[in-house]
């Protein structure tokens, strides 16, 4: 990618991260009484972050093996309600750890 890509995408992307954000405020003047509406609202970041997070998960990692595992440790943690830091810490060192295990018993090089 060439310079003039790169500002491109950063052009676009930003664009596509601030409409979302800022047409609600500027349409949505009144609190919003539908229950349904609220409801889908409030659980949307979640279900976007989710949507990112989960094929990264998979993707990033010398093994799927090594992302479900690390996603456990994450989704362990969360389950004990402890904080994002040590979820997130865990998960890397699950990662390291199995894929250091998986590459010693020579399923992953």
């Amino acid at each position: 990618m060439n310079d003039a890509q790169v500002l491109l995408t950063v052009f676009v992307m930003g664009i596509c991260t601030y409409l979302p954000r800022m047409l609600p405020l500027v349409f949505l003047r009144k609190k919003i009484e539908n229950p349904h509406v609220s409801a889908f609202l409030t659980y949307l970041p979640y279900g976007i972050l989710t949507a990112m997070v989960i094929p990264d998960i998979f993707f990033s990692t010398a093994s799927p093996i090594s992302g479900i595992a690390g996603a456990a440790a994450a989704f362990f943690l969360a389950f004990k309600k402890k904080g994002l830091l040590p979820a997130a810490v865990a998960a890397v060192v699950t990662v390291f750890l199995v894929e250091r295990l998986l590459g010693m018993i020579g399923w992953i090089s």
